[in-house]
Formats: C-alpha cells, sequence, structure tokens
C-alpha cells in the first residue's frame, strides 16, 4: 500500500519530531554522510567530460526521484511512520514560515557567518556536524534570501511557465536547452544573475549556505525541496497524459552528447533502474 508526503506546513508536532528524530539518527550511524557524498560524485556539470546523470541532463528527474527514495527508505528503517515532507516554496515563502521552525528544520543562518544556531540541525546542538563538503566548514549555514543580494523564490507562474511545456526535453539535452520541462524546472537560464536561475536552481540560491553545490545535502531542506520538484513532475505527468521521458534512444556517435546523458531504457548509475521505471511510482507514494 503506498504511503503519503505530506506539505511540510501541515505536519503535526509529533510528525516533524519522529522526522527529524529518524534524520539524526541516520546521521549518527553515518549514513547521511553516505548520501553527501553520493550528490557531490554526481554533480557533473555540462563542461566535463564523461556522463551527466544528475544535473543538466534529462535524468535530472528521475535521478532524484530515486535519490530521495533511498534516503526515504533509509528513514524507514529507523521509524516504519516517517516519510519525506515536501515545501511547497510558491506558498510559504518567507524566512520563518514552514519549514524554518525551530521544530522542524531552524531558521535562518547568523549573519556575521551564516551559521545556523537554532533548530535540531544546529551545530551547538552536537547532532549536525559536516563532514563532507567542498569547504572545512563543519557547521550547518543558511543564508534565505541572500539580503546582501536579494532574490526572490520562484512564483507559482514561474513554476506553471514549465509545467504548461509538453515536451519532456529537448536537444542538446543540457543546460543551454530552452524548450522543455525539464530544463524548465530544473533552471538553468541564460544571462547573469538572478534570471539565470529559475524554479529549482533559484530555489537552492535562495536558501544559500550550504544548499549551494554539490554537497548541499548536508541541508536536510534538500529533501523537501526535490520532492516538492518531484510533485511538479507528478503534476506535469498527469496534465500532459502521454508524455513520456526523453530521449527515448541515446544519441548516436556523432553527437556531442554520445555517452554523455541517458535513454529512457538505460539504467541510472549508481542504481540498476532506469528512468522509464521510474516514470510511475503510485505504488510507493502519493503526495497529499
Amino acid at each position: 500500500m503506498a504511503y503519503v508526503r505530506k506539505d511540510a506546513a501541515t505536519l503535526t508536532r509529533a510528525e516533524k519530531r519522529r522526522f527529524v528524530k529518524a534524520l539524526l539518527e541516520l546521521k549518527r550511524r553515518g549514513e547521511y554522510d553516505e548520501f553527501v557524498r553520493m550528490h557531490m560524485e554526481y554533480f557533473a556539470s555540462d563542461g566535463e567530460h564523461g556522463l551527466r546523470a544528475a544535473h543538466m541532463a534529462p535524468s535530472f528527474l528521475p535521478w532524484h526521484r530515486q535519490f530521495v527514495l533511498e534516503l526515504e527508505r533509509a528513514l524507514r528503517r529507523v521509524d516504519s511512520s516517517v516519510t519525506v515532507p515536501y515545501w511547497d516554496w510558491t506558498r510559504d515563502r518567507t524566512t520563518t514560515s514552514a519549514p524554518w521552525t525551530a521544530d522542524l528544520l531552524g531558521g535562518n543562518g547568523r549573519r556575521s557567518d551564516h551559521r545556523v544556531t537554532t533548530g535540531p540541525f544546529a551545530h551547538g546542538e552536537g547532532n549536525w556536524t559536516l563532514k563532507e563538503g567542498v569547504t572545512e566548514g563543519a557547521f550547518l549555514t543558511r543564508d534565505l534570501g541572500r539580503p546582501r543580494a536579494p532574490i526572490e523564490l520562484p512564483t507559482k507562474s514561474e513554476l506553471e511557465w514549465a509545467l504548461k511545456d509538453p515536451v519532456y526535453d529537448t536537444p542538446p539535452w543540457d543546460s543551454t536547452s530552452g524548450k522543455g520541462f525539464r530544463n524548465k524546472l530544473e533552471g538553468w537560464g541564460t544571462g547573469a544573475g538572478s534570471s539565470s536561475w529559475r524554479n529549482h536552481n533559484r530555489v537552492h540560491r535562495w536558501v544559500g549556505g550550504a544548499m549551494v553545490g554539490g554537497a548541499s545535502v548536508n541541508d536536510p531542506v534538500f529533501w523537501l525541496h526535490h520532492a516538492f520538484v518531484d510533485l511538479q513532475w507528478y503534476r506535469w505527468q498527469r496534465r500532459h497524459r502521454g508524455a513520456r521521458y526523453l530521449p527515448a534512444t541515446p544519441p548516436g556517435r556523432r553527437d556531442e552528447q554520445y555517452g554523455r546523458i541517458l535513454a529512457s531504457h538505460q539504467k541510472m548509475p549508481p542504481w540498476d533502474v532506469t528512468p522509464d521505471e521510474l516514470e510511475d511510482v503510485g505504488r510507493i507514494y502519493r503526495y497529499a
């Protein structure tokens, strides 16, 4: 029977407590840091050689769907009642609304060094020391809204701009794809500054701190953000019945994307699962 992923703003006190407790237990066991390492390993950009599975590629959505599922399965081994909630950043748009409460993810970082000092993941609590990352910092950092160079979270209309595109993805299948739902949701744009970050990408920038870069998994909001991104794929599928993951076949040898992106039937590393196998997860979970 499918379990339910809920809006973070609707969680009861008990649900918040169980979710936090399970995350802290994974961290204590060392399992959580494995997820940070995995995301860093697969955080490859257009300019790098070799396969891109997690970002700037058609498999962005199925790869992260499987990634969130793996974390959720680990949480449920600790507490079978726990599921990953989602953060609706088109509605909960302030630095004090869900999920930035003391009983869930804690609040913003302090002005001097962006160090998070409130909530269960504050370094001062002694349970959330960063061990994997691109810097040596041991504490969680956030810079919600970037006051020194302010940006806004994506709006409902900006999300709708992505959802109404009837095609999953288009050539050249990377960060420069101007059409297609995948890149409009992932959010690689042209130009400089906040206009070049849309939807998913802009949320990472809005949170700031640890959420910027390959080690973004260090901030637990990563999972709530990607659960909401995953919900958008589900909504897009329901709106565009019959639309499927693209490309259906791998690029040819003369194509610059040969060996660099995954077709629908190809397995996504590091798992034994393909994008088309992840298009329907209704038997595993659903969204409230």
